[in-house]
């Protein structure tokens, strides 16, 4: 596996923590969206759960805290370079809404299948909440004709 083989779009299938003590947890539940992008310029990656609650409180910045917090639980992303040295992907981590992540580096070992990729990671290694992410993702397509042209249509609104 180098940065060629995984160059790329790819869509978030699954995302699920398997703990040490049996359990099996899917932080955003099991309909998500979001990609992970590899490219020349560094990777970016976003997962979100579907269906996100709208604030109901306020903006942005003037939404209640417990909106605020929500939001963030359903909503992952940082960006950065990575490195691909055999089946590790190392993501330089330079932008991230969890900002103890940023200027760090997050070690993921990576399987490539044809067009699946599956990104697992080991945390909080020593505890009771010890466990391994893993997460699924299918090499994207491009759009379709439809979707395409439906794209084109707004456009000829705007």
């Amino acid at each position: 596996m180098n940065r060629e083989t995984i160059k790329g779009r790819w869509s978030i299938q699954s995302w699920e923590q398997l703990y040490d003590d049996g359990r099996v947890v899917c932080p955003m539940g099991t309909e998500l969206e979001g990609f992970i992008e590899y490219s020349d310029f560094g990777m970016f990656c976003v997962v979100a759960k579907k269906g996100r609650e709208l604030f109901l409180t306020g903006g942005q910045w003037s939404a209640e805290d417990a909106e605020k917090a929500a939001a963030y639980s359903s909503y992952l992303t940082y960006a950065g370079d990575f490195d691909v040295a055999g089946n590790t992907i190392t993501h330089k981590v330079r932008y991230s809404i969890f900002p103890n992540w940023v200027g760090g580096n997050q070690l993921r070992t990576a399987e490539l299948n044809g067009d699946t990729l599956s990104l697992t990671a080991r945390l909080e290694e020593g505890s009771s909440e010890a466990r391994t992410a893993r997460l699924m993702w299918t090499r994207a397509t491009v759009r379709s004709e439809e979707h395409t042209s439906e794209l084109q249509s707004h456009s000829d609104l705007v």
